[in-house]
């Protein structure tokens, strides 16, 4: 199984974490998003890219920017 982990700094983003907390939608368990207010950081730990692929869109859209660090990992 790949694990893939997604993140953003918040710092200029368009979307506040209200915002995002408000308008995107759950991801399919075991994903989950990752909220860090005190860094200004946001992002998601993902089981199945091709199940959360719009979510992660949605996401991009409204922080207005790529992630900054997207890595895969191979789960054992």
């Amino acid at each position: 199984m790949i694990v893939r982990i997604v993140l953003w700094g918040l710092a200029d983003a368009k979307a506040s974490y209200e915002e995002l907390e408000q308008k995107l939608p759950p991801l399919p368990a075991p994903s989950v998003w990752l909220w860090n207010e005190v860094n200004e950081r946001f992002g998601a730990l993902v089981h199945d890219v091709d199940e959360a692929v719009d979510a992660l869109a949605e996401a991009r859209a409204l922080i207005g920017k790529e992630p900054e660090l997207y890595e895969e990992f191979d789960a054992l």
